[in-house]
């Protein structure tokens, strides 16, 4: 497995080593009049794929929360029910044939 993990990663960083001397050419960024900079291609498509991987992060980071939000409540409900069925339970009978002598 470790293989294979190690074959990926180098066909990753072919990947981006590949990319980035294929688009080396100057690409103008501007919004309004915050932003005016010039930056080579591969920068920006870096910068805008490093902002979605942070994004998604977050996204799953707030699902994580809500999930175990989700289960801590469920686990108090579990808790609650089993607690209930304890006590509801009935009193075990003594069999009456177990005192009588042979």
């Amino acid at each position: 497995m470790r293989i294979v993990y190690t074959i990926i990663v180098v066909f990753i960083m072919l990947f981006i080593i590949t990319f980035s001397l294929q688009n080396t050419s100057v690409v103008p960024l501007k919004y309004y009049d915050i932003i005016d900079k010039e930056m080579p291609a591969y920068m920006l498509m870096f910068i805008a794929f490093l902002a979605g991987v942070i994004f998604t992060g977050l996204m799953g980071f707030m699902e994580r929360l809500n999930m175990t939000r989700t289960i801590r409540q469920l686990n108090k409900t579990i808790r609650d029910l089993r607690r209930e069925l304890r006590a509801t339970e009935p009193f075990p009978v003594e069999d009456e044939k177990k005192d009588l002598p042979l």
